[in-house]
């Protein structure tokens, strides 16, 4: 998987904002992972970070929020990069690369997304909160490729979207059936080629 684009320096004031922020979703997740969402409070997890709740409510509006983390804010970037690529390469292609920035994100943390798909699983509040997030990330997606290509939305953009997204999924799946060991780059690259060879059937074990 190609290198994913550096983001600028931050300065002294950003970064000490930005290090509140992961403080208080890695309380939040520990919190929720440890006792159950619904025992830890606001008061718990900013405590945790040796900050108010009022500090808390500066980065997130509820605990939801701090154990989600930055979804809204990866889907974005995705967008912003698709636009990008797509006067460049195809779409296929485009989509892929896209994901560059995410999937290095998670491999990075990859401790961190485990444990959050654990406090998921355990609260369908938040999976179906999840579920609608990434309906929305991908209707806007579609909208980006409809855009590129002068067609309607609820056709190709709107399919290829859907083909990529379900190739991605099950990457992870099997990238967290493995514990992690796996490169998730390497089963993402690997979903992408079988997509655009035409899903080709694979050769049986032996």
């Amino acid at each position: 998987m190609a290198t994913a684009q550096q983001e600028p320096a931050l300065g002294r004031r950003d970064l000490k904002k930005l290090q509140t922020r992961e403080a208080l979703i890695a309380a939040a997740l520990r919190l929720a992972a440890e006792r159950g969402l619904d025992r830890v409070t606001v008061d718990d997890i900013a405590a945790e970070v040796g900050v108010s709740a009022r500090t808390f409510f500066n980065y997130f509006a509820t605990k939801d929020d701090a154990v989600l983390g930055d979804h809204d804010v990866d889907h974005g970037a995705m967008r912003r990069r698709l636009a990008e690529l797509l006067p460049q390469v195809g779409v296929l292609e485009a989509i892929h690369r896209s994901m560059f920035m995410i999937i290095a994100a998670l491999e990075a943390e990859r401790d961190r997304w485990f444990l959050r798909m654990e406090v998921v699983a355990k609260n369908p509040l938040l999976l179906s909160r999840l579920v609608v997030t990434g309906a929305a990330a991908e209707k806007e997606l579609a909208a980006v490729i409809a855009d590129h290509l002068g067609v309607e939305q609820d056709g190709y953009p709107t399919l290829v979207v859907a083909v990529t997204g379900a190739a991605v999924r099950s990457a992870m799946a099997r990238w967290a059936a493995a514990g992690g060991t796996l490169s998730l780059g390497g089963l993402v690259d690997e979903a992408f080629r079988a997509l655009a060879a035409g899903l080709p059937e694979p050769t049986p074990r032996d």
